[in-house]
């Protein structure tokens, strides 16, 4: 069986009984979604997502999907990353939705990231940046900014390969990745790249899941946050 399709089956027991879920994006979650769907019951749950693909599939199947802005907190939050660390710190850079991601995980009761095993490092390398979302206006003063605290760091304004010019979010912000080559402590970076003035949101998710199902070829690990989460980060 696939390994994400496995790491999909391994968050089943996390959802009984919960009756507000939200989903995040990607391959791992669209299995989640077919299972959930081969699951259905009598009793009545509702479903909050930020990814358009998950949300049309939501759909599909006929799932009671709510908007993320009716309700202050949901039970629980499942979502796949780019890479998680021994401390179960994340980086959900690719799909550019990740203030709305993190949105849903700082809701969220518990915080469930769901994946294969070659999303876990010891410590993150350089293979995947931190992505800021950046109001359009504050694009010059945050590339100042960096500059200045990170000398020497990399920037990439994101652009879009279907059109002319830079990707824009849903919000109408602009997406940087920053690459590092040696990573900064992550709370003190998250804290440091949060305080600039224009920049509205990191993929950096720190200190805030709770678990993290990992599939390998014959087993699936468990990995529990070993430190108290922070809600703010």
């Amino acid at each position: 069986m696939d390994a994400k399709k496995r790491a999909a089956e391994g968050t089943i027991p996390f959802l009984r009984n919960k009756s507000l879920i939200g989903l995040g994006a990607g391959s791992t979650i669209a299995h989640l979604v077919e299972i959930l769907n081969e699951h259905k019951n009598e009793t009545p749950v509702k479903y909050l997502t930020s990814s358009f693909n998950t949300l049309q599939l939501l759909r599909k199947y006929d799932f009671d999907v709510i908007p993320i802005n009716s309700v202050a907190a949901i039970d629980i939050y499942v979502d796949g990353c780019d890479q998680v660390d021994r401390n179960l710190n994340a980086l959900k850079s690719g799909g550019g939705i990740h203030t709305s991601e993190k949105l849903l995980a700082s809701m969220a009761k518990e915080f469930i990231i769901v994946g294969d095993e070659g999303k876990y490092v010891d410590d993150f390398d350089s293979r995947f940046p931190v992505v800021i979302d950046v109001l359009p206006e504050a694009f010059n003063f945050v590339l100042a900014q960096l500059a200045m605290l990170y000398p020497g760091v990399k920037t990439a304004l994101r652009l879009s390969d279907k059109k002319d010019g830079p990707v824009i979010t849903d919000h109408g912000n602009y997406l940087v990745d920053i690459w590092f080559q040696s990573w900064p402590e992550l709370s003190g970076l998250n804290l440091t790249l949060k305080s600039i003035t224009g920049i509205i949101e990191t993929s950096l998710f720190c200190d805030l899941a709770h678990k993290a199902i990992l599939t390998g070829k014959d087993d699936i690990r468990i990995l529990e946050n070993p430190k108290p989460r922070n809600s703010h980060a």
